[in-house]
C-alpha cells in the first residue's frame, strides 16, 4: 500500500484491521512508511497486525497495489508489468492515466466499476464511500447554516425547523435524508426513479413528484440521463421548492459521465439569502452551475461548497470501509498466497479497466476513440 499523495486524500486503502483480513488469504503486505498518518494509523499500529513497513519504492516489487486516489502518471511509471492495481481510476476524466496503465501492462481493477450485484455488495466501495459523504455533507450544512435544524419551542419563542432538500436518492442521498431527519430538519428528496419514493417516505423524508412518461432508472439501479423536457420540467418544480430551502445537497452521479446539471444559478438565486448548497457530484463537474471544485462560492447570499472530499474529512472511518472493500476483492483472487485472476468471474470482468496491455472497459475505450462524449 503506498503513501496517498492526491492533495486533500487522507483515506488509505488498508487499515490495522483489514491487514489481518489480507492476511488470511496468505500474502504478505506491505505498507509504505508513514502510509496511514493522515488516517490516524501509525506504523506500529501496521506491524502488530503484521504487516511490514516497507520504502514507497517497494512498490515496483508488489504483486497487487492498493491504493484510494487515482495514480498519477509518474506513479503508473512506478508499477511493474503484471501488477493488479486496485483503487479508484476516475477513467472518463484521466483517460491519460488509463492509457499508460495499458502500455505499463498494469491490470487495472477499478473501484468504481465494480458491478452492483449481490455477491459484491462488500466490495462496493462506492456506496462505502457516498454513505460517509452524505452524512458529513448534512453536517457541514448544519455547521455552516446560520439557523437550527429543528424546531425549538421555548418561553422565547418558537423557532421553525430548517427545510432541506435533496437532489438524489442514492446512498449518499438517502443517508443524507436520515442524517437530516435525525437533526430535525423537514427533508424534501428528488430523484428521476419513481422507486426512490419508498425508500425515501421509510426515513422520513417528503418525495417531491416530477412527472414522467418514462422509466429513468437504468443498469444497476443508476438514472438514466433524462431528455431536455423533462429537467425543464424537474427545474421548474424544484425551483418552488428551494425557494423555502434553507439547505441543498446535491448528489446525482452517472458513472463514467459528467455529473447532471440539476441546479442552475437562477435556481440558486431563488433561495433564501443564508442558505448553503453542498454539491457531492463537484469532481465530476457539479450538479449545481456555480460550483467550483477549489473553493466556496457564493451568489446572491447562496454558498456554494464542493463536497467530492467529504469523505476524505472522516478519514479513519472511510479507510476501514473501504480497506474492507479492498479485502473483500483481494479473497476473490488470492488463495494461500498465490494471484489466481479469473476473467470470467462477473465481479472481477465489471471491474476490470486495463489487461494485457488493452483497455478492456467498453466506455472507457469509446472515449479514448472519441466516442459517446
Amino acid at each position: 500500500m503506498p503513501q496517498e499523495q492526491a492533495a486533500g486524500e487522507r483515506r488509505v486503502a488498508a487499515t490495522p484491521a483489514s491487514v489481518t483480513k489480507l492476511q488470511r488469504t496468505g500474502i504478505e503486505v506491505a505498507v509504505a512508511a508513514g502510509a496511514g498518518a493522515a488516517a490516524r494509523f501509525t506504523d506500529d499500529d501496521y506491524t502488530s497486525a503484521g504487516a511490514r513497513i516497507a520504502d514507497p519504492s517497494a512498490v515496483g516489487d508488489a504483486e497487487v497495489v492498493a491504493r484510494v486516489a487515482p495514480p498519477t502518471l509518474d506513479e503508473v511509471a512506478e508499477l511493474a508489468a503484471g501488477t493488479v492495481l486496485l483503487s479508484f481510476v476516475a477513467p472518463h476524466r484521466h483517460l491519460d492515466v488509463v492509457t499508460a496503465l495499458a502500455e505499463q501492462g498494469v491490470t487495472t481493477l477499478a473501484m468504481e466499476l465494480v458491478p452492483r450485484i449481490s455477491r459484491a455488495q462488500a466490495i462496493d466501495a462506492l456506496s462505502s464511500q457516498a454513505n460517509i459523504s452524505g452524512y458529513r455533507a448534512v453536517i457541514t450544512a448544519a455547521y455552516e447554516l446560520d439557523k437550527y435544524f429543528p424546531l425549538f419551542m421555548t418561553a422565547a419563542g418558537t423557532i421553525k425547523p430548517a427545510t432541506m432538500v435533496v437532489l438524489g436518492a442514492g446512498v449518499a442521498g438517502l443517508q443524507a435524508v436520515a442524517t437530516g431527519r435525525r437533526l430535525g430538519a423537514v427533508v424534501k428528496v428528488s430523484d428521476i426513479r419513481a422507486a426512490a419514493k419508498q425508500e425515501v417516505a421509510s426515513l422520513g423524508g417528503t418525495f417531491i413528484d416530477i412527472p414522467s412518461d418514462e422509466d429513468l432508472t437504468g443498469e444497476g439501479g443508476y438514472a438514466k440521463e433524462a431528455g431536455e423536457d423533462f429537467l425543464t420540467r424537474q427545474r421548474r418544480i424544484l425551483t418552488e421548492h428551494l425557494s423555502s430551502a434553507h439547505a441543498a445537497i446535491t448528489t446525482a452521479q452517472i458513472p463514467g459521465r459528467p455529473a447532471p446539471l440539476l441546479l442552475t444559478a437562477e435556481m440558486v438565486e431563488a433561495m433564501p439569502a443564508g442558505a448553503v448548497v453542498i454539491d457531492l457530484a463537484a469532481a465530476d463537474g457539479g450538479n449545481c452551475e456555480l460550483t467550483e471544485t477549489e473553493r466556496v462560492v457564493e451568489h446572491h447570499g447562496v454558498r456554494v461548497f464542493p463536497g467530492h472530499e467529504l469523505a476524505s474529512m472522516m478519514p479513519s472511518e472511510a479507510s476501514a470501509m473501504y480497506g474492507n472493500n479492498i479485502a473483500a476483492f483481494v479473497e476473490l483472487f488470492v488463495t494461500e498466497g498465490s494471484l489466481q485472476l479469473d476473467l470470467e468471474d462477473e465481479v472481477v470482468a465489471g471491474a476490470m479497466l486495463t489487461h494485457d496491455g488493452e483497455v478492456v472497459h467498453e466506455r472507457t475505450a469509446e472515449l479514448l476513440r472519441g466516442e459517446g462524449r
